[in-house]
């Protein structure tokens, strides 16, 4: 099948980079004409790709880096990876997608980073992987999504995550969490009544600072009746899928920050793939199948200079109650700030690109080279 272009602004290139840990990983790259650059890694969220960076990937160019933006497992361009529902869950656990980005490091030809970069799912993926490897990753940001340590060890006892299904069932809602990991959830969103390109407008704007009911506050305890303060697109109605949660939500009119042109590629990518290789992302969390992988850092801190970034209208900060002041207060060490942008909502470095390149350049430009 003949791939579309990608309207990529110039200066960033598209190209596929074999042996990553069994994948063949499509990157973006900006800064690539110059060797010997020190490397910054952009890892995307769901339902995003490395497309997401192309508004700040030429500005951290322009500041003598080599930055590249992969397709993540499962996702986009990026081959390799069992994207089914029923195939080999496993390579979707935590550390294997540590293991992708190490390989994806010395398959570009560098030994470390300078930085690594999580947006959304990302975030996680760049947190665990300066957990694990600060040798490699040896400074952080955070996008969106707070890191609040490795799970804690178990004694055998159920998690508590089947409880909340239950109790808030029984007001009427359900977690985003455990509708991702049904069976239904992908062609819920493929085939989405409204059309794919409407999906994919519908779920951006519902999530981004355009969206005016946006206005987060902490929640106070992981209970049924703090959980349904979230929005729909966070705790659902029990009823709703998410097409159905979003459609009301379409704006009239495509975004500066979200064009027509975007939401194009955006929906031909997904309609060509599909949803579920970012979905099985999600059924690794509420499995809990493969948690004992990273019980083992239990109480282990990021130690590495760090920092934090969200939309100021960005619930997602605030989804699991209490994880942005464990990130600030013990799981991460040094971290140099926590930035909230006004006019983003989860979206943030593609509504307000320009004040998230200043926030990750004056970041990067006080680590030592």
């Amino acid at each position: 099948m003949s791939l579309s272009p990608i309207p990529l602004p110039h200066g960033i290139q598209s190209r596929m980079v074999p042996h990553v840990n069994g994948l063949t990983m499509h990157v973006l790259e900006a800064g690539h004409e110059t060797p010997g650059r020190p490397l910054l890694l952009l890892l995307h969220g769901f339902p995003e790709l490395a497309y997401s960076w192309r508004h700040v990937m030429r500005p951290l160019a322009a500041s003598g880096f080599h930055v590249v933006a992969p397709d993540l497992r499962g996702y986009g361009r990026t081959t390799g990876a069992d994207t089914r529902y029923d195939g080999d869950l496993a390579q979707f656990r935590q550390m294997n997608l540590t293991r992708d980005v190490v390989g994806l490091v010395h398959a570009l030809g560098h030994k470390r980073v300078h930085a690594v970069v999580g947006h959304d799912f990302g975030s996680p993926v760049a947190a665990h992987a300066t957990l694990v490897r600060p040798d490699i990753f040896p400074a952080v940001a955070l996008m969106s999504a707070p890191f609040s340590g490795p799970p804690a060890l178990r004694d055998g006892t159920p998690p508590p995550a089947q409880d909340i299904v239950a109790e808030l069932a029984a007001i009427g809602r359900k977690h985003y969490h455990w509708y991702y990991s049904t069976p239904e959830a992908d062609t819920d969103m493929t085939g989405a009544p409204q059309g794919l390109p409407a999906f994919i407008r519908g779920y951006y704007h519902h999530k981004s600072a355009d969206w005016a009911e946006n206005r987060p506050v902490p929640l106070t305890a992981w209970s049924a009746a703090e959980l349904a303060k979230l929005p729909t697109y966070y705790v659902m109605n029990l009823h709703e899928d998410m097409a159905q949660t979003v459609a009301p939500h379409t704006p009239p009119q495509y975004s500066p920050w979200l064009t027509e042109e975007d939401v194009g590629f955006y929906a031909g990518e997904y309609a060509r793939t599909g949803f579920q290789g970012g979905l099985n992302w999600y059924r690794i969390r509420t499995s809990r199948r493969f948690d004992a992988d990273m019980e083992a850092f239990t109480g282990r801190t990021i130690d590495v200079p760090s920092l934090f970034i969200a939309g100021a209208s960005d619930w997602g900060i605030h989804q699991s109650p209490g994880a942005l002041a464990r990130m600030n207060g013990t799981a991460c060490t040094d971290m140099r700030g926590v930035h909230l942008v006004d006019g983003a909502g989860h979206w943030v470095q593609q509504e307000q690109p320009e004040a998230t390149t200043r926030l990750l350049l004056d970041f990067i430009n006080t680590l030592p080279g």
